[in-house]
């Protein structure tokens, strides 16, 4: 079978995809993290930092023929001049090394948040979008730059098959994104006045999409979207949780406090996403893969929802 690297396997998506992955493909990755309860049988994990000369090692002696990309810093807290040395530089350095010995397809999964939440968005964006989160976000300016930088290779890496994911808010138990984290709260501040529609995808959709690539050879730039759209307050109650609405000039601080603190994922830069709609239209992707979901809303939301 042919061989597929995972860089980024041991976080939740990792692991989804890698045993998804192999029922078609030989799989191997590599990740900073341990794969948790030791290392699967028949996947090799490598435990390293993607940055470094011993990731080229790996692809040197791996010898796949596609390269999965989810080895990014997405942790809002962590330092700035990190997470985007982590996210940019180590991008760059994933697509030189994977141009230099042979790798034919990269897959980089991004985030459909991109485009920025926005008053004046229009409803399903397709992918010629202008990518404007990082006017009212400014913690998301590194994802922007990755997408950039992904979109360019085709210039710098004519060689190499690049398909770039642009997924929208993915769920699931194993999934950490910054809205599943929202909505598996208890008590969920929202603004008042404001009830965006947005979308979602489950885990095991976002793995059945990129495993779609990969069997397909599709190569370009996509959204991919799951079963539908929904106001936010019915995915917070979907998800068992109770809405608590709050003026504007209340919701920031408290955001800003309850982030610190680390009891909710959002920052104040991202409370646009809280207010404005961003949907995006998947027709592209679908017709490219023939990608149908495999999972309905509710189903989505009970993968999150609380118990208690």
């Amino acid at each position: 079978m042919e061989k597929v690297l995972i860089a980024g396997i041991s976080g939740g998506q990792g692991r989804l995809l890698a045993r998804r992955l192999r029922r078609h493909f030989e799989v191997c990755g590599a990740d900073r993290s341990n794969w948790e309860g030791g290392e699967p049988r028949g996947i090799r994990v490598y435990t390293l930092d993607l940055r470094k000369r011993k990731f080229e090692d790996v692809i040197r002696s791996e010898r796949p023929r596609a390269v999965v990309h989810l080895g990014f810093l997405r942790d809002l807290r962590a330092d700035p001049r990190l997470r985007h040395d982590v996210n940019v530089r180590g991008t760059r350095l994933l697509l030189d090394r994977c141009a230099r010995h042979g790798v034919r397809n990269v897959v980089i999964v991004s985030s459909s948040a991109i485009y920025g939440a926005l008053p004046d968005n229009p409803f399903f964006l397709d992918e010629q979008a202008p990518l404007s989160a990082s006017r009212s976000w400014p913690e998301v300016r590194d994802l922007v730059e990755v997408d950039t930088l992904a979109t360019s290779t085709g210039w710098s890496h004519p060689q190499l098959r690049t398909c770039l994911l642009r997924p929208v808010h993915v769920l699931g138990s194993d999934s950490h994104s910054l809205m599943a984290r929202y909505l598996r709260m208890r008590w969920v501040p929202a603004v008042m006045g404001f009830d965006p529609m947005l979308q979602f995808l489950h885990e095991e959709d976002l793995s059945e999409s990129i495993a779609r690539v990969l069997e397909q050879d599709v190569q370009g730039v996509f959204n991919v979207t799951g079963a539908g759209e929904v106001p936010l307050s019915v995915a917070i109650r979907a998800c068992g949780g109770r809405r608590i609405p709050l003026p504007e000039p209340a919701v920031r601080p408290l955001l800003a406090q309850l982030f610190w603190l680390g009891v909710s994922p959002f920052p104040t830069g991202a409370i646009d996403h809280l207010k404005y709609p961003l949907t995006v239209s998947g027709k592209r992707f679908r017709e490219a893969t023939g990608f149908e979901p495999l999972f309905g809303l509710e189903e989505t939301f009970q993968s999150v929802r609380r118990l208690d």
